[in-house]
């Protein structure tokens, strides 16, 4: 063993004995609330890699997206095709908000996806809940953010995880969050008139 290889082994073993000294003090379990926001892409992307875990795991799991439309994407027909008895998957939304133009018909849809989550949480069976572009539901005031803060905080489950995507997540939600993930954006195609693309973006 030569000097800088031996010298690289000792400082790899203080790094593991201090790491494992702290992963000793980490003994706690429970649902957890993660949200992931900002500009960049990935949000839904990172939420439904949680997803798939459940489902690889054989745990219970479900889906309500809020805004996405009837539009197919690759993790929907997934889902629905193969995994459709370990995670429920209902889009309530009729698309983007641009697109609809129709303020209260999306906040009915809203509504609607939001009793669907409420009800599904409830659901102790089920170990974790994605609730996918809600932050822009909150946002466009179609769901009240202080309905969203005290169910999650007294009815939610003690073991189950949900997880809330969309850019600009509300102050409120952060701050009861355990886990908070702000996507940046440094570079996107869309920028460079590259339209979105299969495999990619759905």
């Amino acid at each position: 063993m030569t000097e800088d290889t031996e010298r690289h082994a000792m400082k790899m073993a203080k790094k593991k004995a201090a790491r494992d000294k702290i992963m000793a003090t980490k003994t706690e379990k429970k649902g957890l609330i993660i949200v992931h926001t900002g500009k960049g892409k990935g949000k839904s992307s990172a939420a439904f890699g949680m997803i798939f875990r459940h489902i690889a795991h054989g745990l219970k799991c479900a889906v309500v997206q809020f805004i996405k439309g009837g539009m197919s994407t690759g993790e929907r027909d997934l889902i629905l095709s193969k995994f459709s008895d370990q995670c429920e998957f209902h889009t309530m939304g009729e698309g983007f908000t641009w697109e609809t133009q129709d303020k209260t018909r999306d906040t009915e849809m809203a509504q609607a996806a939001w009793a669907k989550a409420k009800e599904l949480i409830r659901d102790p069976s089920n170990s974790m809940v994605l609730l996918d572009e809600i932050n822009i539901a909150i946002r466009y005031d179609y769901i009240d953010i202080n309905d969203v803060v005290k169910f999650l905080n007294e009815e939610k489950p003690e073991m189950t995880h949900v997880v809330l995507t969309g850019r600009n997540a509300k102050d409120e939600l952060i701050e009861i969050a355990d886990l908070v993930t702000e996507m940046e954006l440094v570079k996107h195609p869309f920028r460079s008139g590259i339209k979105a693309q299969i495999g990619v973006e759905y």
